[in-house]
């Protein structure tokens, strides 16, 4: 039988997901969700709270990371299903109100992932466009409208396809990393010139006299912003090539391969900015472009440098909403969501109603906080609510994992050491606490409190639904049914 009979839907039922992504696309997804928003968000406000040692919540961040991702790679090659999370809680628990809040939780996690990104988008883009012709506005109007317009672009993309989507990814990884690298190379050019100070990378400094345990752990949960991304992989997994053999390597060499760039950047940023600088950027754009006007004075670079990160956060956006929009999709196929939200475009195969409904989630949450409290940070306030509601997962996950134990393991999938999620449970569980943020920050439980909210309303619409259709199936189907 050929691939395309394999793939190609019976009369009346809905086409399946292409199968796209081998090894090397795999590793460029999972490098690029990771590396983008996050390191060029919030490495200043990590700065900020712990001075020169900002690099340290980085490396504890990325540990977590780390342990909740091989519980992650053994329940997808477990369970090689699109809805992640969701589908791993339901199998362990059954009940089909938690399913529905974990994976509605995870689709607003990317979401709030793609707002920030689309913020920094916009402020950047402005930016650089400011800097070119001059007399662009970049106020926070402007900076609004052009990311609800970044937004759209990206459902269109998202529309296009799969392959035109991770195809687009290759290319703005590869200027991802070219951008850090230049950072990294004016960190270090500064340094080796005497314009910068190696000592500040071993100086801790934190406001308001906190102890070094309190202060790592509130810049540790700024940091994790930045490591999530590896799990937005595990709902691509049927778009993926042989995922029982590709998804361990590919995800571990991707964490490792982020955390080293993130490390690097955290101590440029600390070898070319003075401390007492580091929290405070001078623009909306971020403290990396403070590190290239400041660290390379005579080269032009910081004029082409915001044009760089607008390809770099952007990336960050697009997977982002890849995500939520197959999430939602594989939630529909099994009934937790409206059936409606699980339609698929015929020709290009994409879940159009998905989609459509993430897009326009996105949009709202940009502007309730571009213009509910015009004071507030929004990119600290949504990059903060999206660790915060994925912090919240993790630790189920790394309970489930364990859990579904008591289910058989195909040969060859993935198992972690079991002192692992014990652990990973614990440290994230701990994350999610007030304990663990400023007071300004509690915003973040204001916005994930909302979207929360508007969960439970969407679950009871999809429960009165299914008990008026007389549905038999409201919950998770085995994964031999899918196969069948």
């Amino acid at each position: 039988m050929t691939d395309q009979a394999k793939t190609e839907a019976p009369p009346g039922a809905e086409p399946e997901l292409k199968r796209v992504m081998g090894p090397g696309l795999l590793l460029l997804f999972i490098i690029g969700d990771i590396v983008g928003a996050g390191i060029f968000a919030v490495t200043g406000s990590i700065a900020g709270q712990v001075g020169g040692m900002a690099w340290l919540p980085f490396l504890v961040a990325f540990a977590i990371a780390t342990i909740t991702a091989s519980s992650y790679l053994e329940l997808v090659t477990k369970y090689p299903q699109a809805s992640g999370a969701a589908l791993y809680i339901h199998k362990a628990f059954g009940l089909h109100f938690v399913t529905f809040i974990v994976a509605f939780t995870v689709m607003c996690s990317g979401i709030t992932s793609a707002a920030t990104s689309s913020n920094l988008v916009a402020g950047n883009l402005l930016i650089g466009l400011d800097e070119v012709f001059g007399g662009v506005p970049t106020g926070r109007l402007a900076t609004l409208l052009t990311a609800l317009g970044i937004i759209a672009l990206l459902a269109a993309v998202n529309l296009r396809g799969v392959s035109e989507s991770v195809k687009l990814n290759v290319v703005m990884t590869v200027v991802t990393i070219v951008a850090l690298a230049i950072v990294i190379t004016i960190g270090f050019y500064a340094a080796a010139s005497g314009d910068g100070d190696i000592g500040r990378i071993v100086v801790f400094e934190s406001p308001g006299d906190r102890n070094m345990f309190a202060a790592v752990t509130v810049a540790t949960a700024i940091a994790f912003f930045a490591m999530v991304g590896f799990e937005d992989s595990v709902n691509m997994v049927e778009e993926t090539k042989n995922p029982l053999k590709v998804f361990p390597r590919m995800m571990l060499t991707g964490l490792g391969i982020c955390a080293v760039l993130y490390v690097l950047v955290a101590i440029t940023v600390v070898l070319v900015i003075p401390l007492d600088d580091i929290a405070e950027p001078t623009s909306e754009a971020g403290i990396l472009l403070d590190v290239v006007k400041i660290g390379a004075p005579s080269i032009p670079v910081d004029t082409i440098f915001p044009f760089l990160t607008v390809f770099a956060v952007v990336n960050t956006a697009l997977i982002n909403m890849l995500m939520a929009s197959r999430l939602i999709y594989g939630m529909a196929k099994q009934g937790v969501v409206p059936r409606a939200l699980g339609k698929v475009l015929p020709g290009r195969r994409t879940p159009w109603a998905a989609i459509l409904f993430t897009t326009v989630i996105a949009m709202a949450l940009v502007s309730y906080v571009r213009l509910s409290d015009p004071d507030s940070a929004v990119v600290p306030a949504l990059g903060g609510t999206t660790a915060l509601l994925l912090l919240a997962v993790f630790a189920v996950v790394n309970v489930v994992v364990l859990v579904l134990r008591r289910d058989p393991t195909p040969e060859g999938a993935f198992r972690t050491p079991t002192v692992l999620p014990v652990v990973g449970a614990i440290c994230c569980a701990y994350l999610v606490g007030p304990w663990a943020r400023l007071p300004e920050q509690y915003i973040q439980y204001e916005i994930a409190g909302g979207l929360l909210v508007i969960g439970v309303v969407m679950w009871a619409v999809t429960w009165f639904a299914n008990r008026a259709l007389r549905s038999q199936r409201t919950g998770f189907r085995d994964v031999e049914d899918l196969e069948g």
